[in-house]
């Protein structure tokens, strides 16, 4: 009886993927490790819609309050490089982080910049108004979207 003989040449045909699997595993472990995720911590705000003066626009340090539809708050100062959320929607808690924020002797020439969605609780937008005013801050604005051309 005759066997057939192996040919030799389909063994070296073939290739070993296993280590690459393993290598590209290596890898995706090392860039998830190695890669640093950055968490933006600002609100999630709609604005309404006004129409724009650009006939006013001054540069003045600012201070920015920023109210979330759930009447969440975040402050951002002049000397700040990311906003600050406030822990509780309480009066005092905004008051603490307000003074923090805004340089005592400068609050006369400080802009405080409301920024709340549009679907805001009035109580939120009242409250913010009235701790800036207790905090010294009388210039005060809202911040809007411009409206649509043709709507």
């Amino acid at each position: 009886m005759k066997f057939k003989e192996k040919d030799s040449r389909e063994d070296d045909l073939q290739i070993n993927l296993t280590p690459l699997i393993d290598i590209v595993f290596l890898l995706l472990i090392f860039f998830m490790v190695s890669t640093t995720f950055t968490r933006e911590s600002q609100l999630r705000i709609q604005l309404p819609e006004a129409e724009a003066d650009e006939s006013q626009v001054e540069k003045v340090e600012q201070l920015m309050i920023e109210i979330s539809a759930l009447g969440v708050y975040a402050v951002k100062g002049p000397g700040d490089e990311e906003i600050r959320q406030v822990i509780n929607s309480s009066a005092e808690a905004l008051k603490r982080v307000l003074d923090k924020s805004s340089d005592v002797d400068k609050r006369d020439e400080l802009v405080v910049i409301i920024r709340a969605d549009r679907k805001t609780p009035h109580e939120a937008v009242i409250r913010a108004l009235s701790v800036a005013r207790q905090s010294g801050l009388t210039r005060i604005t809202f911040a809007t979207e411009v409206e649509p051309d043709g709507g």
